[in-house]
């Protein structure tokens, strides 16, 4: 079975452009397994903006928990990336 950082790997060299909403999918639970809970003011950019929301949305979750889901968002996407 692949690690985290391994399935984090595979996401960021898929061949095809993945789309924002399933990017800010990845992206929450990115920050969510890497950093904790939103630690930075809500900005101003409305692309930064929609990157600290998808952040935000995750609060609460453990940083194993925010890695699994994570896991399962790749697969989820993966046959549609790769």
């Amino acid at each position: 079975m692949l690690t985290f950082e391994e399935i984090v790997e595979k996401a960021k060299s898929f061949s095809k452009t993945v789309k924002k909403e399933d990017f800010l999918e990845f992206y929450g639970y990115y920050k969510q397994a890497t950093v904790g809970d939103c630690n930075i003011d809500e900005p101003e950019d409305p692309e930064k903006k929609e990157r600290y929301l998808a952040w935000k949305s995750k609060a609460g979750l453990t940083l194993e928990d925010a890695k699994q889901h994570y896991m399962e968002v790749y697969k989820k996407y993966a046959a549609k990336y790769e």
